[in-house]
């Protein structure tokens, strides 16, 4: 069914919302009614054959339970209603919408919206629906590879492909979390290839790295002549970032120097480079990530709350490889596929005994450390089938491998030491490595080189 031909109900307590969206769909749908009193819901299912429910989630009634869109909802369902309904949610209760979502709604609109969005919206819930109704099951890349890079089946994934999904579109602020190696980069670029700004840039900064010197420089841009080094003017990667998404990685990592001064940009909505007086209007989709968990960031010695609050209207946790069930064996083949075309090597595989391998380790390096062990093994292949022996897991994530440390007491032995010791430590976190270390990540990755760790 085409959206022409659709009949659509909107409920709503604020006339200014009923009034837009009726003149929106007007000439865009057979039929719009409008109702502001939730309690006439069921009388207007019971006098019209509806296409579509747009449903607000709060209302000043009688039902005060703070999520009286929840409970129109599961009335309509009662009802045995088969129209589609589409909740309308503010960014505060997003959280309520995503659970209307697992109790049978179709899908939610955040306010204030683009009517472009409102209207695709409309049109994919109506497919769906006719899909539904044909007994298709012809899932979209939302439901299980939210974006080309990610691969995951299991359930803590598709839930975490469901989120993208529904969160891409609005410009709520996301918060990232998880271990480090378990994609949360790969997430970042799906949100934003999914958003209204995906034809926008996507820039992408890794703020853990960045000294206090370099911190403003690189995010805020700088005038020639502002320091020593400063020759020409250069953009910051905020202004790069204009009208698309700004990733910010590692963002537990950062002094609360740099956070006041982060802070500041986001509440303000405007940068000012170094060397200048003149601030520039900023608008950026922002994606923050870090490793760290969220109980330490609550911690405001750590980290200021007032900055927790406006880069986390959404979090999403990315879950461990080690708790993706299946999802390593889909990995690994798709991992042998990718290096065998690149290392042009004969097609190859894992046989039972290696994936048996894959599926006992615990991955404390996560996707990445499956992702380098599968390459090594590609590479050093002999045979036309990847056996458990050709498997060698990073000596950085395996601590049993670690002691007998000191029996050669060369100094390049117990520098190689102490650097695994360290990051083993740090749970591979190469940023605060490298502080305990008292050298800088460039020095750190030298000397990785160096080893061949």
């Amino acid at each position: 069914m085409s959206l022409k031909k659709a009949s659509v109900l909107i409920i709503d307590d604020e006339p200014d919302v009923l009034t837009a969206v009726k003149l929106l769909l007007k000439s865009e749908t057979k039929q719009v009614i409008t109702e502001k009193n939730p309690e006439n819901l069921l009388s207007q299912l019971a006098s019209n054959n509806f296409d579509i429910v747009l449903l607000d989630m709060n209302f000043n009634s009688t039902i005060n339970s703070g999520n009286e869109g929840l409970f129109w909802l599961k009335k309509i369902k009662d009802t045995g209603s088969s129209a589609a309904v589409i909740m309308i949610t503010a960014y505060g209760d997003i959280d309520l919408a995503v659970r209307s979502l697992k109790e049978g709604a179709s899908d939610f609109v955040v306010k204030p919206w683009h009517n472009e969005k409102l209207l695709l919206t409309l049109n994919e819930v109506l497919k769906r629906r006719q899909d539904h109704k044909r007994g298709a099951n012809s899932p979209s890349s939302d439901d299980g590879t939210a974006g080309s890079e990610l691969i995951g089946e299991s359930d803590v994934m598709r839930d975490v492909f469901f989120k993208v999904s529904k969160i891409a579109p609005t410009t709520a602020n996301i918060l990232l979390l998880g271990e480090n190696g378990t994609g949360k980069d790969l997430i970042a670029k799906a949100i934003h290839q999914k958003s209204l700004r995906a034809d926008k840039p996507f820039i992408k900064v890794d703020v853990g790295a960045l000294t206090e010197t370099l911190f403003e420089s690189e995010l805020f841009g700088h005038r020639k002549g502002a320091f020593t080094d400063a020759r020409e003017d250069r953009m910051g990667r905020f202004e790069s970032a204009n009208e698309g998404t700004l990733f910010l990685d590692e963002i537990g990592n950062i002094s609360l120097h740099q956070q006041s001064k982060l802070l500041s940009v986001l509440q303000n909505r405007q940068v000012t480079r170094l060397g200048a007086n003149q601030p520039s209007p900023i608008d950026i989709r922002l994606i923050c990530a870090t490793n760290t968990p969220l109980t330490e960031l609550a911690n405001e010695t750590r980290f200021r709350k007032d900055l927790m609050y406006r880069i986390n209207t959404v979090e999403i946790t990315v879950p461990p490889l080690r708790k993706r069930g299946e999802d390593i064996t889909l990995l690994a083949r798709h991992f042998v596929q990718v290096y065998t075309e690149k290392y042009m090597k004969p097609n190859l595989e894992l046989d039972l005994q290696a994936i048996g391998k894959l599926k006992t380790y615990h991955f404390p390096g996560n996707v990445r450390e499956l992702q380098y062990t599968i390459e090594r093994a590609v590479i050093m292949a002999d045979e036309e089938v990847l056996q458990a022996k050709d498997l060698i897991f990073s000596p950085l994530e395996m601590p049993k491998s670690l002691p007998q440390e000191f029996e050669d007491l060369t100094l390049s032995n117990m520098e190689k030491n102490t650097i695994l010791h360290v990051i083993e430590k740090h749970h591979g976190n190469i940023s605060k490595a490298a502080k305990e270390l008292g050298i800088t990540r460039t020095a750190l990755y030298r000397r990785l080189s160096k080893y061949d760790i």
